[in-house]
């Protein structure tokens, strides 16, 4: 089997795209979709055994793909690695900024190094990335960035620290946008909403009864899940999103939308996710009878 994707197999083809956060989840989804478009995808991360198996993985699938260790929220350790890339690849065409982490907590109860992990990791290191790609790279030849932020709309209770940063990023895609154009550079981001990814297996047993009421409050009656995501960020790569630059994509299936408090949402029908990806790595929680 392959990546069942909408776009031509050859749209990406010679072009060397970065993805942060690659070994799994949603990062690991794009890697596997811009690799079965032609690119040679530049997997980042911290932790190397993930990264060699989604890498094994993507030369099964016959495409190409190389690993990076890093932790990008070092600011020396980002340029040597946009170094690295370039003296082994010549330039970079396309970057995705997925890295991401965050735990469920009240404003009240989160430390300043908990605070502190989570706006460096979502905020700082996408900052770093963009800004070391931007002055090593495509600052001369043009090209696109995607950032990866989060539905924080309406503020986002229980998870205020990443919806601080996810914030920052939507506001530093626009002023990036602004000052790099001129270079031909585009710098866009995707806010997914409530998306079915293997990460929500590795939230408390609390926080997970939650998560098993999220499709009732989309109005479209079910979760997103990593291949909606990854196509949305193919397009904004591409040259068919050439023009667009500066923008935020919800993908949340209308959840930001509204107030089920106000408007109470009916059972949802014609339910018709898009299963684009061949390795898709479904949550237990979904299955579990509890």
């Amino acid at each position: 089997m392959s990546y069942h994707s909408v776009f031509h197999d050859a749209l990406f083809k010679d072009q060397n795209i970065i993805v942060t956060g690659g070994g799994s989840g949603i990062g690991r989804c794009i890697a596997h979709e811009l690799s079965s478009l032609g690119a040679s995808v530049l997997l980042v991360g911290r932790n190397k055994e993930k990264l060699e198996r989604v890498k094994k993985e993507i030369f099964e699938d016959g495409g190409l793909a190389e690993i990076f260790t890093c932790d990008i929220r070092d600011e020396e350790a980002v340029k040597q690695l946009t170094k690295s890339m370039l003296r082994k690849h010549g330039s970079i065409s396309g970057l995705v900024n997925n890295a991401g982490g965050q735990f469920p907590s009240p404003l009240k109860s989160i430390s300043k190094n908990g605070w502190d992990a989570v706006i460096n990791t979502n905020l700082t290191g996408g900052f770093l990335m963009s800004r070391e790609v931007f002055n090593q790279s495509m600052s001369s030849h043009g090209g696109s960035i995607v950032n990866i932020v989060a539905d924080m709309w309406g503020g986002m209770p229980g998870m205020g620290h990443s919806g601080a940063a996810r914030a920052g990023m939507v506001n530093f895609t626009q002023t990036a946008a602004y000052e790099w154009g001129e270079t031909g550079v585009r710098v866009n981001a995707v806010a997914p909403g409530w998306i079915a990814s293997s990460g929500m297996d590795t939230y408390p047993d609390e926080f997970k009864k939650v998560l098993r009421t999220l499709p009732k409050a989309v109005p479209l009656g079910r979760l997103g899940n990593e291949a909606e995501v990854s196509a949305a960020v193919c397009f904004l790569l591409s040259d068919a999103a050439s023009f667009i630059n500066g923008t935020t994509i919800r993908i949340d299936g209308g959840a930001s939308q509204g107030n089920s408090a106000i408007y109470p949402l009916k059972k949802a029908k014609n339910l018709n996710p898009f299963d684009g990806f061949h390795r898709e790595v479904k949550p237990d929680l979904f299955s579990a009878k509890k």
